[in-house]
């Protein structure tokens, strides 16, 4: 019953509900638990002022990963079978609240933006501070241009990890595939860096979330190619850069919507930033313009709607193929 209350209706209301209501902090949301629990397992698991061999740390790291996966996979399908055998009505509601907390669509604009907007306001501090909440990279010595790179790179890459994953996911398994799928994207955002502290502690939270990412990264690619033919954009360029560029990136994963919007936008993303104050040399990407406009924001808006509109459409075809299968 769990499979069949969540169709393809459930899964367009949950991208309204995410359209109309967003993010907003003043409501509970799965990912913000995951958070919580993480934190707190990390605390139990990796104790500060203790010292780990790399082995420890690597098996600390797992137990982590398998302890948080299942808490929320099991717990999204404990609320919906406890739902089914109290309330059955109300089964079908509870799994669109979930499908839609799983969904960062209006969300990724709303941060994004914001920093648009300090730049806009001409206050770039406020810029710097607001693009530190979104990217792992140290942002104290960037300049307007740079802001504007670092935004286009994590709003590319993170079309695919909050909009097309999710729907994906959604569409082949519905709430609880979503909800692991998070749960291994907030693991891999929280403790899947490569820096002295993480290196080992996260290595198999990283590993994860490039698998998770696998297919919807380059979906994610070919759908930015598919949307520059509709904006009448210069779609081959597109696809031309993202086959030659893809790959550069550290990420095996990364580099498909990055190189792609880079393609997209005739501009050219990477150069040198500081990662927890230690220069990292990232690969360049296009071979348009080094210099970026806010303009080349509101072009990628464009091409993220139809993006979306996209994977909402291909989303609903696949789970109404799987309901009528079940």
């Amino acid at each position: 019953m769990m499979v069949n209350c969540f169709g393809a209706k459930g899964l367009i209301t949950a991208v309204i509900l995410d359209l109309i209501f967003g993010d907003p902090h003043s409501l509970p949301h799965p990912v913000r638990w995951m958070g919580s629990l993480i934190s707190k397992m990390e605390g139990i698991l990796y104790p500060s002022g203790r010292k780990f061999q790399a082995w420890e740390l690597k098996v600390r790291g797992l137990l982590l990963v398998i302890c948080v996966v299942i808490a929320s996979g099991l717990t999204c399908w404990g609320i919906l079978w406890l739902t089914v055998f109290l309330f059955p009505p109300a089964v079908y509601i509870i799994a669109i609240w979930i499908a839609y907390s799983t969904i960062a669509m209006k969300s990724l604009y709303v941060e994004t933006h914001r920093v648009i907007q300090a730049i806009g306001e001409g206050n770039i501090e406020k810029a710097r501070q607001s693009l530190s909440f979104i990217v792992s990279r140290d942002t104290e010595n960037l300049g307007e241009a740079e802001i504007l790179a670092s935004v286009l790179e994590t709003f590319s890459e993170n079309i695919s990890d909050g909009v097309v994953a999710p729907l994906f996911y959604l569409a082949l398994g519905g709430p609880v595939l979503a909800v692991i799928y998070k749960a291994l994207n907030t693991l891999d955002s929280m403790i899947g860096y490569k820096n002295e502290k993480y290196l080992h502690f996260g290595q198999f939270a990283a590993r994860l979330d490039d698998l998770a990412n696998f297919v919807p990264s380059r979906v994610t690619g070919w759908l930015i190619v598919l949307s520059a033919w509709v904006l009448k954009l210069d779609w081959r360029e597109t696809l031309r850069i993202m086959r030659r560029d893809c790959r550069k990136v550290a990420s095996p994963n990364a580099g498909y919507p990055q190189a792609a919007m880079a393609g997209a936008l005739g501009v050219r993303l990477g150069g040198c930033y500081s990662y927890f104050g230690r220069p990292v040399q990232k690969p360049f990407m296009g071979i348009g313009r080094k210099r970026i406009e806010v303009t080349d924001y509101h072009r990628a808006l464009q091409v993220y709607a139809v993006v979306c509109f996209l994977s909402v459409l291909f989303a609903v075809v696949i789970r109404f193929f799987f309901c009528r299968m079940a």
